[in-house]
């Protein structure tokens, strides 16, 4: 079972300029056209700039900065640079705006709407994640409505280049950042794909959570993994023990979470969620009984949730997230009756997750306000949830009075749920109107949904689905 190391979907923006068979062959996308190349077109908007171009069959790969204002509301109070990247295919397709909420990839890849527009895409680095991090470093200027204004001026930049039709899509953090653009700039994007958003309204009331773990899976591989994980807390001398000798051969430190005893116990606290957020229920086999020995009991917890993760090092990438999930984006707590007294800490908040010299105060109308404008204005979005992901207890409702939105949940599915994991009717009926948004459904699809289907082939590099994980938000 492969390390669980807290990431989310990482999916990458594209530029392609030599088309694939059949499609328009200038750079630019229009054939026989004196137009600049793209690459000079697009290094003439003022405050973009080149960090690299890779080759990539069928397209042109380019990795890219732009400055945008440290704060939207007051521009001139300095600026950054924020790092994107674009996968560029021909000008005359639509063009898929991806974001993970997190660092972007630099590696060519494709999101999923983007192979069935068979469009360009734009990938982009979230604010604060290193390097596109202002310095110094105000941190009362990472929210989610500055990071939706970077958005905007990306688009509306890229948007004379690229005049075809635009989707917005993303998953986990980079579904919620979707859709939370989709609130603040509603006009830009054509549609929104958002995969496995969560949707903490209420910070304080998390019973949805509860219920999850109560229903999930079997009650044979509930009972599996709450035994492992309350082993680990019975066995927490001997197994701290291992990790303080790992943490000393890595030179791993615990100034931000503490101490090491207050990390090994995240970690295991994080063990089942964990497992329902990556693996599957048939994951269960290899997950060892109780009865285990020391060594056996770590390496589970280890390979599910991660050992690393809780110290300075594992959680120094992550920072601008800790931050926004304790200031505005809220953190699930899970009630874990089957621990007893064995927890001295509990789910800790996100202020331990972040080093104290950044100040932190919760602002708790900040969901409530994505989640009513969702509820009463959506229009052309699409939520994909998985049945067995614990992310999907607490979604996004669209209310009756939205247009053209919807919400699909993948049978069986974890937190990489997507279209194709849906039933065959539910994954005709989104692909359908992800074209249909996109203005490329051909005239048979719009006769007939069941006809839909991707309109690129798949690519075993372009389309490899790496699930880089988000953290757990059970803090």
């Amino acid at each position: 079972m492969r390390k669980a190391l807290r990431w989310l979907l990482s999916l990458v923006l594209l530029v392609g300029t030599l088309g694939t068979a059949g499609a328009a062959t200038a750079a630019d996308g229009n054939a026989g056209s004196a137009a600049p190349d793209i690459k000079d077109q697009i290094l003439a908007i003022p405050g973009m700039s080149l960090i690299e171009e890779k080759p990539y069959p069928g397209y042109r790969y380019f990795v890219l900065n732009y400055t945008q204002p440290v704060d939207h509301k007051r521009p001139s109070k300095g600026t950054f640079k924020q790092r994107l990247t674009l996968l560029h295919k021909d000008t005359s397709r639509p063009t898929v705006f991806f974001t993970s909420g997190y660092g972007v990839s630099t590696n060519p890849s494709r999101s999923e709407p983007t192979r069935i527009i068979d469009g360009n895409q734009v990938s982009l680095e979230y604010r604060f994640f290193t390097p596109s991090r202002p310095e110094p470093a105000d941190w009362s200027k990472l929210d989610y409505e500055q990071a939706a204004a970077d958005q905007h001026r990306i688009f509306g930049a890229l948007k004379k280049i690229y005049p075809q039709k635009w989707l917005a899509t993303g998953g986990s953090k980079g579904g919620m950042t979707a859709t939370y653009y989709e609130r603040f700039h509603p006009r830009d994007m054509d549609g929104v794909v958002a995969y496995v958003a969560p949707n903490d309204v209420v910070n304080n009331e998390d019973s949805a959570y509860d219920r999850f773990f109560e229903q999930v899976g079997t009650e044979e591989c509930r009972a599996k993994l709450n035994a492992v994980q309350r082993e680990a807390l019975v066995r927490r001398e001997p197994l701290e023990k291992m990790y303080e000798t790992w943490a000393k051969a890595e030179g791993a430190t615990f100034t931000t979470v503490g101490t090491l005893d207050k990390a090994y116990e995240a970690v295991v606290l994080d063990f089942v969620w964990a497992f329902w957020q990556y693996s599957l229920e048939a994951d269960c086999a290899d997950i060892p009984p109780a009865t285990a020995s020391d060594e056996e009991i770590y390496n589970i917890i280890d390979a599910i949730s991660g050992f690393s993760f809780y110290t300075d090092q594992g959680l120094a990438g992550y920072t601008p997230y800790y931050y926004q999930a304790g200031t505005e984006l809220g953190a699930p707590t899970v009630k874990l009756p089957h621990l007893g007294n064995l927890s001295r800490y509990g789910y800790q908040p996100p202020r331990n997750f972040v080093p104290r010299d950044i100040p932190m105060k919760f602002r708790p109308w900040d969901m409530r306000s994505v989640d009513n404008w969702v509820r009463q204005n959506a229009n052309r979005m699409m939520f994909v949830y998985g049945e067995n992901d614990p992310w999907g207890a607490e979604r996004f409702r669209p209310g009756r009075g939205t247009k053209d939105t919807y919400v699909f949940t993948a049978p069986g599915a974890n937190h990489g749920a997507n279209v194709a994991g849906l039933e065959p009717a539910d994954n005709a009926k989104a692909t359908a109107r992800i074209l249909d948004w996109a203005g490329v459904a051909p005239a048979a699809v719009q006769q007939d949904a069941a006809k839909a289907k991707p309109l690129a082939a798949y690519d075993a590099k372009l389309d490899k689905r790496d699930l880089e994980r988000m953290p757990t938000l059970r803090q």
